[in-house]
């Protein structure tokens, strides 16, 4: 079949230019197009461009290019036998500007696209055709779920990116039937204002970089008010250029007095440091990151957001690992915040990043202890003291059905038990003051046996880094949520209320009228829907850093 192509190709040249003329000069007709389509669209992409097959997508489209094209009897979608069309326009105009949404345009064949797009022959402009229409889905499948290659590259770190295969027939079906394929286009991008808000803060730190970035500021000691110091006129260049400090306000001056402090508060806050105003290592470190990597941050996270679950309906919890946050949102309002504690920077107890629903609320929960646990914690501390069990007022059953028996943990002799015979025992803590779980758990069944809950240890929720779990989430203000998710005052489920069930000290369920979305999520950049302000937050998991190698 190649073969087959090559020689006609050389023969419509030879015979061109026997007539004395151009191939691009000789006006074509409709059906050459169409053969010169029919002719070429076997070809493998790596084939037909010369390109190295770059995307593991476009080897499994071809046969539905194939069906596509012969269902429509070859009709070109982009191309006329004198050009590319008004849609082809528009196309390559979005294609442009897919950095916009820290896409890269040479992802879509742009050098090539332009390369045919003045050719008048048909194989050419079948070549244009076909490149138009795997740009298309290309373009809309790093839009909708996002692009393929973090997955391939970690697909145990990333269990939620894209998994799909796009279908660029019914894609490019779809494009062409809208009434504007430039708002088609946009409309595939995820639809959260969180996405919008980063796009624009993207042109932003753009538009920063265009004029050089931001100074580096030196060594020195940490900086206090009233203290004097020859980097200060840096410092207030420096929080200029991103707004800590107001505009207007002079960028001279050596002294470190109130309204530098105050600047410097706010980029504290906007960087998730504790907002004392006192510019020591950490704040000096964060303020010399240079602009670049601020867009690749800026980057990722538009990334992430495309690995989303769509249409959550306007009223939802979300958990952000990184900013250690809680949030109720409803019609994208903030209506309640709070601090949680998240899971340690160890793989196995990592919060995972995922989607559910909040289907009930239990109070004064047991807390079945997870086997994970009870093999790799709880079983050392056993053989070492087989009352352990006990001092933690911790319950042991043999079995786990409802008729399983329970027995005196400090009658097992634990020094011959290993982690597999762990299966055989359920380990149970009654509700109580002491109970992990504390006084509420918000449940919301998942194959990671995650759930938001209270806990006793409330001193943790003081440091500014709250990593600490085994990967569930505990809360710190977790009666309020638990009033909030039950529909509050207007349901009769006020804080109030809340305590008095709890004091009742007696176990029980409460269900939601309707289950809740919660997204666990994973952004390090997240403009405030309270004041449009861009906060940067460190990557405590490392994700950042792998998919940055994945991305750039």
């Amino acid at each position: 079949m190649i073969k087959n192509v090559v020689r006609i190709s050389m023969i419509a040249l030879l015979v061109a230019a026997g007539a004395g003329m151009r191939l691009d000069d000789r006006a074509i007709g409709l059906q050459e197009l169409q053969d010169a389509i029919d002719e070429q669209i076997h070809l493998s992409p790596a084939l037909l461009f010369e390109l190295p097959n770059q995307r593991p997508l476009r080897g499994r489209i071809q046969p539905k290019l194939v069906q596509f094209y012969h269902e429509r009897d070859m009709l070109p979608l982009w191309t006329t036998a004198s050009g590319p069309n008004a849609n082809a326009e528009t196309l390559l105009a979005v294609l442009r500007a897919a950095d916009s949404h820290g896409l890269n345009p040479l992802d879509y064949s742009i050098d090539q696209i332009s390369r045919y797009w003045e050719k008048k022959d048909a194989p050419n402009l079948a070549r244009l055709e076909l490149l138009l229409t795997l740009a298309l889905g290309d373009y809309i499948s790093d839009l909708v779920e996002g692009r393929r290659h973090p997955r391939e590259f970690d697909p145990r770190l990333f269990p939620t990116a894209c998994d799909c295969e796009m279908d660029p027939a019914l894609l490019a079906q779809r494009a062409i039937n809208a009434p504007d394929l430039k708002t088609f286009l946009e409309e595939q991008a995820p639809p959260f204002l969180q996405y919008r808000q980063l796009r624009d803060k993207l042109a932003e730190f753009r538009a920063i970089a265009a004029q050089g970035g931001w100074p580096q500021i030196g060594p020195g000691p940490a900086l206090k008010s009233g203290l004097r110091d020859p980097r200060v006129p840096t410092i207030r260049q420096r929080l200029s250029i991103t707004g800590e400090l107001p505009s207007g306000d002079p960028l001279d001056g050596l002294e470190y007095d109130e309204i530098v402090m105050t600047a410097v508060k706010q980029f504290q806050r906007h960087h998730g440091l504790e907002p004392n105003g006192i510019l020591g290592p950490a704040t000096l470190a964060a303020m010399n990151v240079p602009v670049a990597k601020r867009i690749n941050q800026i980057i990722i996270n538009l990334e992430s957001w495309r690995w989303v679950e769509r249409d959550p309906g306007d009223w939802l919890l979300i958990v952000n690992i990184p900013s250690f946050k809680l949030q109720g949102i409803r019609n994208n309002k903030v209506e309640m915040s709070t601090p949680v504690i998240v899971g340690e920077q160890y793989s196995t107890k990592m919060t995972p990043v995922f989607s559910d629903r909040i289907r009930y609320v239990e109070f004064n929960p047991y807390w079945n202890v997870p086997m994970s646990i009870a093999r790799r914690e709880m079983l050392p501390e056993l053989k070492k003291d087989p009352t352990y069990l006990k001092k933690k007022n911790i319950r042991l059953f043999e079995g786990h059905g409802r008729e399983a028996h329970e027995t005196d943990s400090s009658t097992v002799d634990w020094t011959q038990v290993n982690p597999q015979d762990m299966d055989r025992y359920r380990l149970r803590q009654d509700p109580g003051p002491d109970n992990s779980l504390g006084t509420v758990e918000l449940a919301f069944p998942n194959q990671f046996d995650v759930y938001l809950h209270d806990t006793p240890a409330k001193d943790l929720f003081q440091q500014p880094k709250r990593a600490f779990s085994h990967g569930c989430i505990r809360v710190a203000r977790v009666q309020e949520v638990a009033a909030y998710v039950l529909g509050g005052q207007a349901k009769g489920w006020d804080e109030d209320r809340v305590k008095t069930v709890i004091a009742e000290g007696k176990n029980r369920i409460v269900h939601l009228e309707s289950s809740l979305p919660i997204y666990i999520l994973y952004h390090t950049a997240v403009v405030s829907l309270d004041n449009n302000e861009l906060y940067f937050y460190d990557d405590v998991y490392g994700r950042d850093a792998i998919l940055e190698q994945a991305l750039f």
